[in-house]
């Protein structure tokens, strides 16, 4: 990738899903670029086609019609084995519910993604412990996700988000099913995170206030994206 490239390039994206005999235009004529170090909120209310954008620029879905380029690459027309691996290898996703490994410790969750690369066992090892140490939850690294509370879950995903170093971590209210205060803290370090590593974010998330936090704001408002 150039310096002057994009890290996320979605060019005239456009979604439409069949409901019954009626076409719902979800997405229309989208466009968005994000760069390396800059965090995005994306803000919209429930239905408004965050999380389709969301999986369409995390190469989930496809979209009718439009380009998803990651880091200069134009992923709209390849295999589905070839968009796996850039996903692997440049994307990392965080959702609402953190969908860990209820067998497998913090650590191990966090191991996963590095193993699944066909990193050493070390390696992996290392970078987890040390992921999750920055997360202060180094006490925390044998638990189960059971015996964790919902804002260490989350952490462990996010960890576990960032763990083969992805050019971008897009996230679908990733601080939705945690208390106030918990989610305070759950944010503050994923835009952290986001600076530190220099990560192109895109964040949905229902809360303003957090919203504000990040580099910039868009909004989707009926099948189109507005900036705030």
């Amino acid at each position: 990738m150039n310096d002057s490239e994009s890290a996320l390039d979605l060019c005239a994206v456009a979604k439409s899903f069949q409901q019954g005999g009626v076409v719902l235009r979800v997405l229309r004529q989208i466009d968005l670029q994000i760069q390396p170090g800059e965090s995005v909120a994306l803000l919209g209310p429930s239905g408004s086609g965050k999380s389709t954008l969301l999986h369409i620029a995390a190469l989930l879905e496809r979209p009718d019609a439009g380009a998803v380029r990651v880091c200069g690459t134009d992923c709209s027309g390849m295999s589905d084995g070839a968009r796996t691996l850039v996903r692997r290898d440049r994307l990392g996703m965080v959702y609402q519910f953190h969908h860990l490994m209820p067998e497998f410790s913090a650590l191990e969750n966090v191991m996963m993604p590095m193993l699944i690369k066909r990193q050493g066992k070390d390696a992996a090892r290392r970078r987890a412990y040390e992921l999750l140490q920055s997360f202060g939850l180094g006490e925390r690294l044998e638990h189960r996700p059971a015996r964790l509370s919902g804002g260490e879950q989350q952490r462990v995903a996010i960890a576990r988000a960032i763990a083969n170093q992805p050019a971008i971590l897009l996230a679908d209210e990733p601080t939705g099913n945690l208390d106030q205060q918990t989610a305070d803290t759950v944010f503050n370090n994923l835009v952290e995170l986001v600076r530190q590593h220099e990560l192109a974010a895109l964040i949905a998330t229902h809360n303003f206030n957090m919203a504000k936090r990040m580099d910039r704001v868009v909004t989707l408002q009926d099948g189109v994206l507005v900036t705030v």
